[in-house]
C-alpha cells in the first residue's frame, strides 16, 4: 500500500502568494496554523432553523395553516434514497442534455478571453465535472516547468487506464477515510471521475497560474456547500498519489511525487483560501422556497424560487441547485432573468432520461418546495463598458441565460444591437418564444429569430453565416455541448475573435478542445 513520503499536514492558513509559490519550494505540505473556529453545532443549527423560519411557504399561514407538510433540505441531509436500476444521465440546465437546466462547474476563462467561459455540466458531489480549459494555440507558448513536465508524463501512462485509478481512488478514500463518505451522494454513478479530473486537470495545467487560481477560487467557493473543511484536502491529496504511484510505475520516482506533492499543495491552499474569505461574505448555501412551477411543454419546466436572503448574481450567471428527494446531488441551471427588484430567481429545467434532479424539478417540485441554491458562478456576462453588439445563440433551454442577457442590456439603458437566434428541433420546442417576441416589441434593438431544424434543414450555427456582418458583436452561446462546438466553429469562420466569443463550458466541449 502506497504511503507518502512527505508531510500530509492540512494547509489551513491564507498563503501570503495566493497560493502560487508551492509552499515555498521544499516540496512539503504548508505546516497547519491554528484555524478560525468553526461555529458550534448549536449556533450552526439555530443559525439554519431560523433561515428556515423565515421562509413562509406560499398560500399558508405562519402558523402552518392547511395545506401539505413543507417538505425541506436539512442542514446535514440524511442518506440520500436507492439508486434507481438505471444509470443515471447527466442533469443540464442550460442546453438540450441537461446542461440546459442541469449543468456543473464552469471552467475557467482561456487565456486570450478571461469572459469566455460561463457555464457547467453536471455536479453532484464534492467535485467538478468541467475542468481548466486549455490555453488555445495562439496563446504565446511557454515552455513548461520541470514539475508540469513530470506530472504530465504521469498523466500519459495513467491515461489508458482512467478507469482503474478512478477505482482505486475512491477505494483508497472511502475505506482510509470513511468519516469522507458522507460528503458525496449515496450513489456514486453520477460522481465518477469528476473530483480525481478536476485534481488531474488542475495539476496539468499548473504553470498557467492566472487561469488556474481562478478556477480553483471558483471551485473552492462552490465546495462550501458540501461541507468541505480544509483537514479533507490532506486525505484527498493522499490518496491521489496513492493512486498515480500504482498505476504509472515506469514514470513514478521520488522527484515525480514530489512535484505532485507541490502541485496538490498549490491547488488545495488556492481553494482554502478562497472559502475561507467566502465564508466572511456569504453563505455556504441559500434556502430557496418554490413559489410557481409552470410547465411548458411536458419536459420543461419554469421553476421560480424565493431565497430566504438576498442573493446577488449577475446576468449570464448560474448556481447549482439540490432537492429534498436527492440530498448531496447537485446541478447546475442558469438564471432565466436579470436580477428583479423582488429578489425572485427563475430557472428553465428540462427533464432528461435517468436526470435525478431534472426530472424531480420537471415532475415532482411544487409550490412550497424548499430547494437549496449554492453561490452563482460563470462569466458569461454583458460588458456594459463597451457598446459593442450581442450575437446570442441559444439552443433549447439555453435561451433562459440569452434573455437574461437581453433584460440586462435593457436594464441598462443602452441602445446596443442585440441579434438572437433562438434554435430548436420542432416548433414545439420553442417554449419561450412568446417571451422573448414581446421583448422584440418592447426594444427596437432587439431581433429575435427562430431557427428550427425540421423546417429550415437548417442548423442554427449556419444559420447564423446567413446574417451579419457581425465585425462589432460579441458572440455569446448556450445550448448543446455539440451546439456550442459547431457554433464556435462557424463564428470562428465568419472572423469573430476567439476573445469575443463567450459561452457555457460544459465538460464535453472542453474535452473536444482538448
Amino acid at each position: 500500500m502506497f504511503e507518502a513520503r512527505h508531510s500530509m499536514d492540512a494547509p489551513t492558513t491564507t498563503s501570503a502568494d495566493n497560493g502560487t509559490s508551492g509552499g515555498g519550494g521544499g516540496g512539503g505540505w504548508f505546516t497547519p496554523h491554528t484555524p478560525p473556529e468553526p461555529p458550534a453545532g448549536g449556533e450552526q443549527g439555530a443559525t439554519e432553523g431560523r433561515r428556515l423560519a423565515a421562509l413562509r411557504p406560499v398560500n399558508r399561514s405562519a402558523a402552518g395553516g392547511a395545506g401539505p407538510a413543507q417538505r425541506r433540505i436539512p442542514p446535514s441531509a440524511p442518506p440520500a434514497p436507492s439508486a434507481p436500476s438505471a444509470r443515471p444521465g447527466s442533469d443540464t440546465d442550460r442546453a438540450d442534455v441537461e446542461p440546459a437546466a442541469d449543468v456543473e462547474p464552469a471552467a475557467p476563462p482561456t487565456a486570450t478571453a478571461p469572459t469566455a467561459v460561463s457555464a457547467p455540466a453536471p455536479d453532484s458531489a464534492p467535485a467538478p465535472d468541467s475542468v481548466p480549459a486549455p490555453v488555445p494555440p495562439s496563446a504565446p507558448a511557454r515552455p513548461a516547468s520541470p514539475d508540469a513536465v513530470l506530472i504530465r508524463r504521469t498523466m500519459a501512462e495513467v491515461a489508458p487506464v482512467a478507469d482503474k485509478v478512478t477505482s482505486y481512488f475512491y477505494a483508497l478514500l472511502f475505506v482510509r477515510h470513511p468519516d469522507l463518505r458522507p460528503l458525496f451522494p449515496a450513489a456514486m454513478d453520477t460522481q465518477r471521475d469528476r473530483l480525481l479530473k478536476a485534481l488531474l486537470t488542475a495539476a496539468e495545467h499548473i504553470d498557467n497560474t492566472e487561469i488556474l487560481v481562478s478556477y480553483l477560487q471558483n471551485l473552492g467557493r462552490g465546495h462550501r456547500k458540501y461541507g468541505t473543511r480544509p483537514e479533507h484536502y490532506p486525505a484527498v491529496g493522499e490518496c491521489l498519489l496513492g493512486a498515480l504511484s500504482r498505476f504509472a510505475e515506469a514514470a513514478w520516482d521520488s522527484e515525480t511525487e514530489a512535484a505532485w506533492v507541490r502541485a496538490y499543495t498549490k491547488i488545495s491552499q488556492v481553494m482554502i483560501d478562497a472559502a475561507a474569505v467566502d465564508e466572511l461574505r456569504a453563505p455556504a448555501w441559500w434556502y430557496a422556497e418554490v413559489i410557481s412551477h409552470d410547465l411548458r411543454t411536458p419536459d420543461v419546466a419554469v421553476v421560480t424560487v424565493r431565497p430566504d436572503q438576498p442573493y446577488p448574481f449577475l446576468a449570464g450567471q448560474y448556481a447549482s441547485l439540490e432537492t429534498p428527494w436527492w440530498p448531496r446531488v447537485w446541478r447546475h441551471y442558469s438564471f432565466a432573468s436579470a436580477p428583479r427588484s423582488d429578489g425572485l430567481l427563475s430557472f428553465h429545467v428540462k427533464a432528461v432520461p435517468a436526470g435525478w434532479v431534472s426530472s424531480a424539478l420537471v415532475h415532482r417540485a411544487r409550490p412550497g418546495d424548499i430547494l437549496r441554491l449554492g453561490p452563482p458562478a460563470g462569466s458569461m456576462t454583458v460588458d456594459h463598458t463597451t457598446d459593442s453588439g450581442l450575437l446570442c445563440l441559444g439552443g433549447g433551454t439555453g435561451i433562459a441565460p440569452i434573455k437574461a442577457l437581453v433584460e440586462d442590456v435593457a436594464e441598462h439603458g443602452q441602445r446596443r444591437p442585440v441579434e438572437v437566434f433562438y434554435g430548436a428541433r420542432t416548433g414545439h420546442d420553442l417554449y419561450d418564444i412568446d417571451t422573448m417576441l414581446r421583448l422584440q416589441q418592447s426594444h427596437s434593438w432587439l431581433a429575435v429569430r427562430p431557427i428550427v431544424d425540421q423546417q429550415a434543414h437548417l442548423q442554427l450555427p449556419d444559420a447564423v453565416r446567413e446574417y451579419g456582418p457581425w465585425d462589432e458583436y460579441d458572440a455569446y452561446l448556450s445550448g448543446p455541448p455539440g451546439m456550442i462546438r459547431n457554433g464556435v466553429d462557424a463564428l470562428r469562420d465568419i472572423g469573430i475573435p476567439s476573445e469575443r466569443i463567450r459561452h457555457d463550458a460544459v465538460e464535453d466541449l472542453v474535452a473536444a478542445r482538448d
